[in-house]
């Protein structure tokens, strides 16, 4: 037989799968120690798959109205992306700042651009998330399986 291992210390860790990553050394229990080891994707990998997500509410409807629908969600998913984006910004650096025009004059707070341009660029998402909606079909209310007799006692009454 072979001369004994110089490591006394039995091995009793099972090993991961091979597509789980361990966990982090100083790990809380939170889920967002595990956001931080995911990778990041890039703005144009997460405006597309915005773009997947909105597109799955519009998969059946009519070709003429797709067309309209698509640029809406385009315009949508980049805007939602950069909406994020900012709202990181925001998140770390604040609304205002102290700005001053000169070395001379006093410093003052004021609205960061980014601020502005955050709520300017959020409300034109909700109008397009609106108008987006909008084009949803319609379930038609005759259809559903759940009738509870109300259309029939009115049309009796009538």
């Amino acid at each position: 037989m072979g001369a004994p291992s110089r490591n006394t210390q039995a091995s009793c860790v099972t090993p991961l799968p091979k597509n789980e990553e361990p966990l982090p050394e100083k790990w809380t229990g939170k889920v967002g120690d595990f956001m931080a080891r995911k990778k990041e994707l890039t703005k144009d990998e997460r405006i597309l798959r915005e773009e997947k997500r909105l597109r799955k509410s519009y998969k059946e409807l009519p070709k003429d109205k797709m067309q309209i629908v698509d640029g809406l969600i385009r315009r949508a998913a980049y805007m939602r992306v950069t909406l994020e984006d900012m709202e990181k910004d925001l998140d770390e650096n604040g609304f205002v700042e102290m700005f001053t025009q000169s070395e001379k004059t006093e410093p003052y707070e004021r609205e960061r651009p980014v601020a502005r341009l955050y709520n300017t660029m959020n409300k034109n998402y909700q109008s397009i998330i609106k108008q987006l909606s909008d084009l949803l079909p319609k379930d038609d209310p005759k259809n559903d399986d759940e009738n509870d007799g109300f259309e029939s006692f009115v049309s009796e009454r009538a």
